[in-house]
């Protein structure tokens, strides 16, 4: 039996930026506070919670002073960075550049007064920084169902969250525009996550059984798994080595490891170890 972790799997550049300042910082700090979950990946947040990495809850930020915090990943709101800065806190921006620009983008078309949809999930963290930075003034929706309203003269601005499917993307600006509706669409889904997500399903082509591991609140691992299986029927969702069963293996020759952009590399080898040494 031939075991293969996907070449292109790993963290994508904005989570390896976020977790090796967070890194960094606790081989010389005891501790740094985090304002929400670093990583959607259990493994890896109790990995850096063991270093000293503490997590805070929103409804944590009046309690919060003199501390330095981290800011994640996914960006926030610039309401956050006034109320942590005036309590006395350092901000450590870990924020992805390519969030940051979506950020800007949409505060420029706020103030252009534009008619702001984004194909995005209401309750995401990188929603809600951008939608913070506008009053909430946006359509956020999941499906092109939640839109037929829209038609024959009516203007909008696109955008989409990063993480999101860019041929779902790339169908909705479709279905507007056949309409009628003039639609100013940005393209924001991340560059790598486009990419991942076609070479993932070459590998998946590749293998018998896929095993594609995510944290169970990972947007990206939710989407990205939902085209495994749409490719390869034997693809399986996990989280960590204690949820493989052995019977997904039965006549198999060859098995592929993949996992979202916030699995680390080091989880995909003890899944292949697991499989070749345990099984």
């Amino acid at each position: 039996m031939i075991v293969t972790i996907d070449k292109n799997a790993g963290f994508c550049f904005g989570v390896t930026k976020a977790i090796t300042i967070v890194r960094d910082y606790l081989t010389k700090n005891e501790s740094l506070y985090c304002l929400g979950e670093l990583v959607h990946n259990e493994e890896e947040m109790e990995r850096l919670e063991a270093m000293g990495l503490k997590i805070l809850n929103y409804t944590d930020l009046s309690n919060i002073h003199d501390k330095d915090v981290l800011f994640r990943a996914h960006g926030e709101p610039i309401v956050n960075y006034r109320k942590i800065e005036s309590q006395g806190n350092h901000i450590i921006d870990a924020t992805c550049p390519i969030v940051k620009e979506l950020q800007r983008k949409v505060i420029q078309s706020y103030k252009n007064k534009e008619r702001i949809f984004i194909y995005g999930k209401l309750l995401h963290p990188e929603i809600q920084g951008i939608i913070g930075n506008i009053n909430n003034d946006a359509v956020v929706f999941t499906s092109i169902d939640e839109l037929s309203y829209l038609g024959k003269g009516d203007s909008i601005t696109l955008y989409s969250q990063t993480t999101m499917s860019q041929d779902d993307y790339n169908a909705i600006i479709e279905e507007l525009q056949g309409r009628g509706v003039n639609v100013n669409a940005i393209n924001s889904v991340c560059v790598s996550v486009r990419k991942r997500k076609a070479d993932l399903l070459v590998f998946c082509q590749q293998h018998d059984v896929i095993l594609f591991v995510a944290g169970k609140n990972s947007s990206n691992g939710k989407s990205l798994f939902s085209a495994c299986k749409d490719i390869n029927p034997n693809s399986y969702f996990i989280s960590s080595i204690d949820d493989i069963e052995k019977e997904w293996f039965k006549d198999c020759n060859t098995i592929g490891i993949s996992g979202a952009t916030s699995t680390p590399l080091d989880l995909l080898e003890r899944v292949k170890n697991h499989i070749m040494y345990d099984i």
